[in-house]
């Protein structure tokens, strides 16, 4: 079964995530020592008040969450007064079409398409953008009366001349103008987290990734996690404060 399994009562509301390997890795067990930030995520949130259901899969773009099966899964599952937070940007790149991952989407966040014969699924199928998938997440969500978090993609560990690249220009930038676009909230995972990295400094944000620039350990993990608390916090309103229990608080004071 996917996400975080627990035993709740059935009138609760639910922080659904969705996103790629960055959100949660494997079976979220920390195979390979790798960690996505939806499983620390979960500490900070009351179980009595609110269920937080990790739905997110490694390897997953935007385009392949929303065609493959897996958003059609979270739509079952959502109702009114919960909260779906996306964070998708690692996997878009690269050809539509390319032989074995076919998982790209097209730059952007307008409305152009290209038509392709899919070497995976061998169906035709219609390519959108980034952000034209992104908005299909946030407007279905809207539909079920739940609340859309938008997040731009957790920077990867790469150095130059000093500091953490950024995707401002590309997939961090898109989410924030979709989430603008759309009225949403919007945290910047990929400036918040890169910022911090460059605080620590090379040498301390070594050990915080299980491979050569992706993939977080669960040290990782939890300081990404601790900055989605932050981010949240930054937020008026903050339309997940009521669920939050004092660690969180904590944090969220800390940072601030």
């Amino acid at each position: 079964m996917l996400g975080i399994t627990r035993v709740w009562a059935q009138d609760l509301p639910s922080l659904i995530l969705i996103g790629d390997s960055t959100v949660r890795n494997g079976r979220g067990d920390g195979a390979n020592g790798q960690w996505g930030w939806g499983e620390p995520l979960a500490q900070y949130f009351n179980p009595a008040k609110i269920k937080v259901i990790n739905r997110a899969l490694g390897g997953r773009s935007s385009r392949t969450y929303y065609t493959g099966g897996q958003w059609e899964q979270v739509l079952t599952l959502l109702a009114s007064g919960d909260v779906v937070m996306m964070q998708f940007g690692h996997n878009d790149g690269g050809a539509p079409d390319e032989p074995t991952r076919a998982r790209g989407s097209l730059p952007g966040i307008g409305d152009e398409i290209r038509e392709i014969d899919n070497p995976l699924t061998k169906k035709h199928e219609v390519v959108h953008t980034y952000g034209w998938y992104l908005d299909q997440f946030v407007t279905e969500t809207k539909a079920k009366g739940a609340t859309a978090v938008v997040c731009s993609p957790i920077p990867r560990k790469i150095w130059k001349e000093g500091s953490v690249v950024r995707s401002k220009d590309s997939y961090g930038g898109w989410a924030a103008e979709v989430a603008l676009l759309e009225k949403v909230a919007f945290l910047d995972l990929n400036e918040l987290v890169a910022k911090r990295y460059e605080e620590l400094g090379p040498e301390k944000v070594e050990p915080l990734f299980a491979d050569e620039h992706t993939h977080t350990t669960r040290a990782g993990a939890e300081l990404n996690a601790a900055w989605v608390i932050h981010g949240l916090a930054q937020l008026r309103p903050n339309p997940l404060a009521a669920y939050l229990v004092d660690s969180a608080l904590a944090i969220s004071t800390a940072k601030a």
